[in-house]
């Protein structure tokens, strides 16, 4: 198979990642094992897995593992990989069976786009929707903290939130938008309509004045104690499992 241009190739890096990618839905192109961990009985898995797709595996030394990652954890193991495929948000409700979705309004931090894929992956939801521009994406750092969980994650990528948001709603969803204010209702006991869309915004400038008008309510997490504020991955996986606690106990 021909590849493209090796700079447009990602090392995706760490047991539990590549082993997520080598069942997703990316081109593959190599495996890359520290010679001295070759035996690793982990890692003897992925040379299998790899070799059973045909995908070439070298063996290499560590030096080699740390400049393709600059230095992260790789635990021994780097996949070589085409770009991450972003999915279209028509093909995510078609298969989304009435599950929620997440929204995320340029939430701009890494670490909170990982936190926050893996909370999706854990109540599962049907898709994450992020804006293209001025927002976290899906970088092999943030593969790595996700645990490989994206890999097998429907993400769509588009222009404009709130038309995304308006294309839910068209299909049937109700937007419930996470923001604090005079106007949010406590999200353990605000009416939320099934089923539902999940809209989380910046880190530090909340949603959109644009989204905000696309969201049929907006509830907020109480805080009763010292603390004023949550980060956006820690707020939006609360109230993804609120969620998830409204439809188990309905269904």
């Amino acid at each position: 198979m021909a590849r493209p241009s090796e700079s447009r190739n990602e090392h995706l890096y760490g047991i539990n990642p590549v082993s997520e990618a080598l069942n997703g839905r990316r081109r593959l192109y190599r495996l890359l094992v520290r010679d001295d961990r070759r035996d690793d009985r982990r890692i003897v898995d992925l040379v299998s897995s790899a070799r059973d797709a045909g995908i070439p595996v070298d063996f290499v030394d560590r030096a080699r593992l740390q400049d393709l990652t600059g230095g992260g954890n790789h635990q021994g193991v780097v996949l070589e990989a085409g770009p991450f495929p972003y999915v279209d948000l028509d093909t995510l409700i078609k298969d989304a069976l009435g599950r929620p979705f997440l929204v995320l309004d340029h939430v701009q931090d890494p670490q909170n786009l990982a936190t926050l894929i893996r909370t999706s992956a854990a109540v599962n939801v049907a898709g994450i929707v992020i804006q293209a521009d001025r927002s976290a994406v899906v970088t092999p750092a943030v593969v790595r903290s996700s645990s490989g969980l994206v890999e097998q994650t429907g993400i769509a990528r588009v222009t404009n939130t709130r038309r995304a948001i308006e294309e839910l709603k068209r299909a049937g969803y109700w937007a419930a938008g996470l923001q604090s204010g005079e106007t949010s209702t406590d999200i353990f006991s605000a009416d939320i309509p099934d089923p539902t869309v999940l809209v989380v915004g910046a880190e530090a400038r909340g949603i959109s004045e644009s989204a905000l008008r696309s969201c049929d309510l907006l509830v907020q997490i109480p805080m009763p104690g010292r603390a004023d504020s949550l980060n956006a991955a820690i707020a939006g996986s609360v109230a993804l499992y609120e969620l998830l606690r409204r439809r188990e106990r309905y269904s």
